[in-house]
């Protein structure tokens, strides 16, 4: 874990944390991948977790006042029972399936938003029992590769909630898991003490990018906020689709 250009992906990677924690979901997703260009994933994984953490503490702090009760009361403990399913399951399921996995979910999700003609759909309830599917699905593929948003967004965008309540429901989600999945990163050896010298080393980056992303959230018009949301989604998922399958 050194040379430039190490750092220089390291400090990409830790930005992109960041910016997904002043509310501009689904940019985390590229934490891993970029730094798992130098590093095998897992070891990339664990490296950037504290970064998770600490950055969360920032995120919560800006968007206190703003979130879903209701949502997180459901996908919170959904998530945990996922994250506990990809501790059992870690030696067992490749990356590539997960990766693939996430990739299917969140492409198909985006393309259908994105080529659906007509006036939009009227906002859904936030029902429990899809609530409890797709909190599992994220609690299990964030505690596999950080890349819990696709499922997250699958139910949670269909709700059409306000993009300030969106990105804080996001916010206080992830913090929360992210939080939990210490447990099992540490029992598999993931926090190191050289991940969290290194880890330590890219907190400045990843705490400026959390102002400038709560910046970014506040100024970005509504619908354009929620469009990007979507692209982005669609490209993370074809890159994880290219990553499975290649």
């Amino acid at each position: 874990m050194e040379g430039p250009l190490f750092w220089t992906l390291a400090v990409l990677a830790s930005v992109s944390v960041g910016l997904s924690k002043g509310g501009l979901p689904v940019v985390a997703m590229l934490s891993v991948p970029v730094l798992a260009l130098v590093l095998p994933p897992v070891t990339a994984a664990g490296l950037l977790l504290p970064v998770y953490v600490v950055s969360d503490m920032f995120g919560l702090y800006a968007y206190r006042h703003a979130f879903d009760k209701r949502v997180l009361a459901i996908l919170a403990p959904a998530a945990v029972l996922g994250i506990g399913v990809g501790w059992l399951a870690a030696a067992h399921v490749s990356d590539s399936a997960v990766t693939g996995l996430v990739g299917v979910i969140g492409a198909a999700f985006a393309l259908n938003l994105l080529l659906r003609r007509g006036p939009p759909m009227p906002a859904r309830h936030a029902h429990v029992a899809p609530g409890l599917f797709w909190g599992v699905l994220t609690g299990f593929t964030s505690f596999v590769s950080h890349a819990g948003a696709p499922p997250y967004q699958v139910y949670v965008l269909p709700l059409r909630l306000t993009k300030i309540v969106f990105a804080g429901t996001t916010t206080v989600l992830f913090a929360f898991v992210n939080a939990v999945k210490l447990i099992p990163y540490a029992a598999l050896g993931q926090l190191s003490a050289a991940n969290l010298k290194v880890a330590a080393m890219l907190l400045p980056p990843s705490v400026l990018a959390v102002f400038a992303g709560v910046w970014l959230v506040r100024v970005l018009p509504e619908e354009l906020f929620f469009r990007l949301v979507t692209w982005t989604l669609l490209a993370i998922s074809l890159k994880h689709l290219w990553s499975a399958f290649a």
